[in-house]
């Protein structure tokens, strides 16, 4: 058995490329457990604040934890489609998926982010 116990001020800060207005923190990484495959973050996106257009580099899944975020997918096609997540909506796509977001609300949004790396 193994695991590992991270305590809300034990959360390290990170600068995420192509973020803005943000402060993201890392909760888990893979090496934390074992040869594990999760990265867990938690990133609080002022209003006005979010992730520019990118590809993600593992599957992932987005949980609004407060606030509002607006995620914006593009398909192959090149067609975007905004999602307006409100606090309990989550979002999970791919590897390569074409993403950004936005928080389109007034006060804080909270964001909790999960990484499969495979």
């Amino acid at each position: 058995m193994s695991y590992q116990v991270v305590q809300k001020n034990e959360a390290v800060k990170y600068e995420a490329p192509g973020h803005f207005d943000c402060l993201t923190t890392r909760l888990h990484n893979p090496d934390g457990v074992n040869d594990g495959t999760i990265v867990m973050g938690l990133s609080h996106f002022l209003p006005g604040g979010g992730a520019n257009m990118a590809a993600a580099n593992f599957e992932m899944v987005y949980y609004i934890v407060e606030g509002e975020m607006t995620v914006t997918l593009k398909d192959d096609a090149g067609t975007e489609t905004a999602y307006v997540l409100h606090a309990g909506d989550s979002v999970h796509f791919g590897k390569g998926t074409q993403r950004a977001s936005l928080n389109t609300g007034i006060v804080t949004a909270q964001m909790l982010t999960v990484m499969i790396k495979k």
